[in-house]
């Protein structure tokens, strides 16, 4: 007699779903069986990882909204000017110049030896930068390097970056 390939399988959530397990080999067949009876069946476990996803959506769009705020507040506490480039990126722009800016001053004045005199100095380097790109890029430094960076980006000397990259 052959080993079967198709269950009825009583899944958790209380539903009787038909399950061709004919992709498996026949001594599997029946452990697996039993493991899905100790799952919600597909439609169940859709249903909840979708109101998942919502929530999360939510969550992310209600934090990308704080933290736009406060990058828009600093901007203008700080007269930053408005940063130039795409459309699409001029928000993650000024949250990354925001995020980037703020964790130099922490690093290098808050924590560091700067005075606000040297904090100054460097306000004025940041001023100049305004394509959101390069603020994006930046994203993932710390903020103790952020003098160095900028006096890569603002070096005269530096031969022109390729067009096409």
């Amino acid at each position: 007699m052959a080993v079967p390939t198709s269950f009825e399988v009583v899944h958790i959530c209380g539903h009787t779903v038909s399950h061709d397990l004919s992709n498996r080999s026949a001594d599997q067949r029946a452990g697996y069986a039993r493991w899905l009876t100790e799952r919600k069946c597909t439609d169940c476990w859709r249903a909840d990882h979708r109101a998942d996803a919502t929530s999360t959506a939510e969550w992310l769009a209600a934090k990308r909204a704080e933290e736009q705020a406060a990058a828009s507040a600093w901007a203008t506490q700080f007269d930053m000017p408005e940063l130039e480039g795409p459309e699409k990126i001029l928000g993650w722009g000024e949250r990354c110049r925001h995020q980037l800016v703020t964790g130099a001053y922490e690093a290098l004045v808050t924590e560091g030896t700067w005075d606000e005199a040297d904090w100054a100095q460097l306000e004025e380097q940041i001023r100049l930068l305004i394509r959101t790109g390069w603020w994006v890029d930046q994203r993932g430094a710390d903020g103790a390097d952020l003098p160095e960076l900028l006096d890569a980006a603002t070096d005269a000397d530096r031969p022109t970056e390729n067009p096409f990259r």
